[in-house]
């Protein structure tokens, strides 16, 4: 580490000083403190961040958290009265942030030897005088923390990421000789989980984080560190007959000391008031809040028909499975739950689902009715059940209604905090079929948040993309790359990692022969890959080299017809153009014609925009530019739009037209002033 200099010790007493001066005035903070500084804010950010790898806000409050620590040992005030003196106007928001940043609650801090704060140091020795703390550790872990403070508003300080309510599900064990129970088990566990994630005051991380964990060996602190939580809950049982035994075990993370355990001991017909008891159990030793709404949903029976939930729990376990063998067996067992149940919305809802999955990337959708069915009965016998809202939202999206889709997946996120299908539908939702781009970040680091579980991980990797590719969308080049590189360092084997770096590095070099040979690279090592087929067909289309182009867009229809894919229609317009360019006249007309119907249904943003550029190609300029005007009033645009329209052959002779300057000027400085909003709340929250 290097050592503090002595320019950036003597800025950091002056700003010490600055706030100490201030320590009683709640409303002193960035803004403030940069006008005391005469700096600009941006100015002060960076400075801060170079000296002591702190925000601002970071800075401020542990000073103050830092002489609230002082005076607790030194004075014969109260917790209160300190809490005023230091600049925090609400005793109980105080306490929050001591006890986050300490360890333990002011209260108590007389009884502790050690004042340094929890899983922090020292700056540098020139700096121990005045114990300013700094994040130390690997540089994964470190982005991934400060990342999920986006998550909070308010204070960065007093709105971090918790260890104390966090929690992760692992797998229960069978421990019966009959493997046909593994089923019932896997249930029962799924069961504690989603009651749990139904609880806003936990963070409870996803069944795909806990799942890896089924076979491994590692110590519990071990896996305590990888997922970043607190708690882990352990569990094991087996059906006797007609009885249900079950062991759970609360252990502590760091210390692998078991906190609580029980044994459960009860008749199958009182499966789920197991279930509730489990969870309700769980919550109080970690003193997690519940609110009533909350309660009720935990206490919600799903069926009364017990013969119904076994059938569903079958079905539940080959889902999670995945593949389209136990897709569609999984529907075959939620059938049977129907027909013991005609009100078994739970059911319903995951027959839906596994619909969904079978068919979505098919080009022919053979069970959008049925999963419409489906979809309906589960909201009309469960509407407050997140996975009827997340069915409803799934149907939406196979039919391309996507706006319709996205009051079911915000209701079922309400209904379901933790749920992290729902969050990644989201990111997906602004990304592909919505394209908003502070959203997708928003959703993006929010999943990025419930599933670090899977630390050092495939999962974790692409998690990372997803970030990196919610900041380049908004036009974040650096900081993207920073994320990507971290996706591909935790998993060196991600094949979508090294396709993004491509044009990630685009926007960095503008050079489109070098982007190509980065994507051919990838083209290598999987042949596969249509996504990458497509854009080396793209890439050459911007060069102008429309033989080359025509070879990789050829072979691509070819895939899409063979195998009926209803993929990149969007990209239609530049491949049949690129078929006219090489004398294919009637195939190239065809494709323009079926974007031309594509773009005319499309209902996001990029409609007008798509019409835009259609009708330019045909040289109605006059159509082509009010198109680019509604276009124009549109926010929230993705940044490929900005990198890359202007590199389209198609509108060579419409980037010449006046109008269309004038418009793309003010299209391109909306983006960029939006992405100075952004750069300013995520410098602001120690995020860049």
């Amino acid at each position: 580490m290097a050592r503090t200099s002595p320019q950036d010790k003597e800025f950091l007493d002056q700003l010490i000083a600055l706030v100490e001066s201030q320590l009683g005035d709640e409303e002193f903070g960035v803004a403030e403190l940069a006008d005391e500084m005469h700096m600009s804010r941006s100015n002060l950010l960076r400075r801060v961040k170079k000296a002591c790898n702190l925000s601002v806000s970071q800075l401020i409050n542990q000073i103050r958290l830092e002489r609230a620590m002082e005076m607790l040992r030194n004075s014969t005030l109260n917790v209160s009265e300190i809490s005023h003196q230091v600049g925090f106007n609400s005793p109980s928001y105080f306490i929050k942030c001591f006890r986050e940043y300490y360890g333990y609650p002011p209260g108590e801090a007389g009884k502790h030897a050690i004042t340094e704060p929890v899983e922090v140091e020292p700056l540098a020795e020139e700096l121990k005088g005045s114990k300013l703390p700094y994040w130390i550790g690997a540089a994964g872990l470190l982005i991934l923390l400060i990342v999920g403070l986006l998550l909070y508003k308010g204070e960065i300080f007093g709105e971090q990421v918790s260890r104390e309510k966090s929690i992760a599900v692992l797998p229960f064990k069978n421990d019966s000789a009959d493997s046909t129970n593994v089923y019932l088990i896997n249930g029962l566990m799924d069961a504690t989980l989603n009651n749990l994630q139904k609880i806003k005051d936990l963070r409870v991380l996803s069944r795909t984080s806990s799942e890896k964990y089924r076979e491994s060996h590692k110590s519990i602190p071990e896996i305590s560190e990888e997922l970043q939580v607190s708690y882990l809950i352990e569990g094991s049982g087996q059906k006797i007959g007609e009885s249900i035994v079950l062991n759970i075990q609360l252990i502590d993370g760091a210390s692998d000391k078991h906190l609580w355990s029980k044994q459960y001991r009860r008749e199958a017909s009182d499966i789920f008031t197991l279930q509730q008891d489990i969870s309700k159990d769980i919550a109080e030793k970690i003193q997690a809040i519940i609110t009533p709404e909350e309660q009720n949903r935990i206490e919600k029976v799903p069926t009364e028909n017990l013969k119904a939930y076994d059938s569903f729990l079958k079905g539940l376990n080959l889902l999670n499975k995945g593949g389209d063998d136990n897709l569609l067996s999984s529907v075959g067992y939620f059938k049977e739950a129907i027909k013991e149940d005609k009100s078994f919305g739970l059911a319903y809802a995951y027959a839906a689902v596994a619909l969904y999955y079978h068919d979505v990337f098919r080009e022919e959708k053979t069970h959008l009715e049925e999963m419409s069915v489906y979809a309906d009965q589960a909201v009309l016998y469960d509407p407050t059940l997140d996975e009827s809202l997340r069915a409803k939202a799934l149907y939406y999206m196979l039919k391309k209604e996507y706006a319709k889709a996205l009051p079911y997946l915000e209701k079922g996120l309400e209904y379901n905090p933790n749920s992290d299908q729902i969050l990644i539908l989201l990111a997906n939702y602004y990304s592909m079929y919505m394209p908003n781009t502070g959203k997708y970040l928003e959703y993006a680091i929010q999943g990025l948040r419930l599933d670090i579980a899977a630390m050092d991980s495939a999962s974790a990797s692409f998690r990372y993309l997803e970030v990196g590719n919610g900041l380049i969308q908004t036009g974040f080049v650096d900081e993207s790359l920073d994320y990507i590189d971290l996706a591909r360092a935790y998993f060196p084997d991600n094949a979508f990692a090294g396709y993004v770096r491509a044009f990630i590095s685009y926007a960095k070099t503008k050079d489109l022969r070098d982007t190509r040979n980065q994507l051919k690279a990838e083209f290598a090592k999987d042949s596969s890959r249509i996504d990458i087929l497509q854009d080396l067909g793209k890439v050459s289309y911007y060069l102008r080299e429309y033989d080359s182009a025509f070879l990789y867009y050829d072979r691509l229809n070819q895939i899409r017809e063979q195998q009926k894919l209803d993929v990149y229609v969007h990209e239609n317009m530049i491949i049949g153009v690129t078929y006219v360019k090489v004398g294919e006249i009637e195939k190239g007309q065809e494709l323009i014609q079926s974007y031309k119907d594509y773009i005319e249904s499309n209902q996001t943003i990029y409609r007008p925009l798509g019409l835009s550029t259609y009708y330019a190609y045909r040289g109605d300029y006059d159509k082509a530019l009010d198109y680019l005007r509604l276009f124009s009033k549109e926010d929230n645009i993705l940044f490929w739009v900005i990198l890359f329209l202007p590199e389209d052959p198609t509108l060579d002779k419409f980037k010449e037209n006046p109008e269309f300057k004038e418009i793309w000027a003010g299209i391109e400085k909306k983006f960029w002033d939006n992405n100075s909003k952004i750069r300013l709340q995520l410098e602001e929250e120690g995020l860049l």
